[in-house]
């Protein structure tokens, strides 16, 4: 599925992940391919990405695990899923 991590001022990821985890409102949900479409409010907490990455692609602002991990921190977001497109917009 693909996914777009979109700050105020920039852009900090595009691409191809296999699954991702974030701090909903309500508890921490994770999301995987095909899931139903869902919009939900974020609160601060830790954002869990999984798929295959290289380090030189990842931006700075998120933290590189291993070749199959990042995570970063949010203050407040919202996150959108739909059609295997999950937009995460985000204050860091």
């Amino acid at each position: 599925m693909y996914l777009e991590i979109i700050t105020p001022d920039q852009i900090l990821y595009q691409g191809e992940i296999s699954s991702l985890t974030v701090p909903g409102k309500s508890g921490s949900f994770q999301i995987l391919e095909n899931h139903a479409p869902i919009i939900s409010s974020l609160k601060s907490g830790t954002v869990s990405l999984r798929g295959k990455f290289q380090e030189n692609n990842i931006h700075e602002k998120l933290n590189f695990i291993n070749n199959n991990a990042i995570e970063f921190r949010v203050l407040t977001g919202t996150i959108e899923m739909s059609n295997n497109k999950i937009t995460l917009l985000s204050e860091l």
